[in-house]
């Protein structure tokens, strides 16, 4: 093995082993999830909103086919 291979699978295996440290969760904020006034932020929202653009999509695409539908007829 070659010196310039066992450089690279030495920086591999230590970042295999260090990113793991480096992502480690974040702390608890203490929000009690049974808090009303407790923010749902994040992730959460964006799932909301990829869910109503999809919907939304969806809808349009019935109205078109239905229109091309009406059309045709």
């Amino acid at each position: 093995m070659s010196f310039r291979k066992k450089i690279v699978n030495l920086v591999m295996i230590s970042a295999f082993f260090l990113v793991p440290t480096l992502a480690m969760a974040q702390i608890d904020p203490g929000c009690d999830p049974d808090d009303p006034l407790c923010p749902i932020d994040g992730g959460v929202s964006l799932l909301i909103a990829a869910g109503i653009g999809i919907g939304a999509k969806r809808v349009y695409d019935e109205k078109k086919k239905a229109s091309v539908r009406q059309t045709e007829k």
